[in-house]
C-alpha cells in the first residue's frame, strides 16, 4: 500500500510538474541509469512493423525511450500521441523493453480506464506482460493477443499511477481496415505493409 502510495505521490508531483514547466522547457536531457544495449538501434517507426505471418503485426515498446514526458513514454510518445490501428483478428506480437531503474509494464486497456490509478486485468486475453502492477526493470519481455472486437484502446504502462501520467500510447481495433497503420502526432497515417 505505502510503495503504491509513494509512486502516485511521485506521478503526481512528475505530472504537476509538467503542467507547470515554462514553455520551451528542454525534455531532451538524458535520463541517467538506463541500459541503452537493450535498446540500441531501435527507432519511433518500430512501434509497428508487419508480423512475422499474415494479418499479424509487431509491437516493440521502450519504455523510457528518452526524456519526453519524464521518461513516462513508449518509443518518445506518451498521451495517446502515437496511434497503432490494427483490423480485428489480427495478431499483435509485443516486445516490452524497459531500459530503466524504474519499474514500468505493458498492458492493453480500453482508453478511459489510462485516467485510473491501477489497471487490473487486460481487456484481451494475454494483453499485457507478467506482473504488469509490479512491473519490471531493466529487461525484455513478450506478450501476444488478438484483439477480437472494434474500440478504442491503449498500450498502456500498468505500473500503479503512471498510465495517468501519460505513459501509453493509444490502439485503435478496426473493423473497416484492411491493413495496420500507425500514426504519430498530427502527421498522416502510415500503412504498415
Amino acid at each position: 500500500m505505502f510503495r503504491t502510495l509513494a509512486c502516485f505521490f511521485v506521478a503526481s508531483t512528475l505530472s504537476l510538474s509538467a503542467q507547470t514547466q515554462p514553455s520551451g522547457h528542454d525534455h531532451s536531457q538524458e535520463i541517467p541509469g538506463l541500459k541503452k544495449e537493450l535498446f540500441t538501434g531501435i527507432t519511433a517507426d518500430d512501434l509497428l512493423r508487419p508480423g512475422a505471418t499474415p494479418n499479424s503485426v509487431k509491437v516493440v515498446l521502450v519504455a523510457t525511450f528518452n526524456a519526453a514526458n519524464y521518461g513516462m513514454n513508449f518509443n518518445g510518445y506518451s498521451h495517446g500521441k502515437a496511434v497503432l490501428t490494427v483490423p480485428v483478428g489480427w495478431k499483435v506480437d509485443v516486445t516490452f523493453i524497459n531500459p530503466s531503474p524504474i519499474p514500468h509494464s505493458a498492458i492493453v486497456c480500453e482508453k478511459p480506464e489510462t485516467k485510473k490509478l491501477q489497471i487490473a486485468e487486460p481487456y484481451f486475453e494475454g494483453g499485457a506482460t507478467r506482473k504488469h502492477i509490479m512491473g519490471q526493470t531493466m529487461g525484455k519481455s513478450e506478450f501476444s493477443f488478438t484483439p477480437n472486437e472494434a474500440g478504442e484502446f491503449a498500450l498502456a504502462c500498468g505500473f500503479p499511477s503512471h498510465a495517468v501520467a501519460g505513459h501509453w500510447v493509444a490502439l485503435n481495433v478496426s473493423a473497416e481496415a484492411k491493413v495496420a497503420s500507425i500514426q504519430f502526432g498530427d502527421q498522416p497515417a502510415k500503412e504498415v505493409k
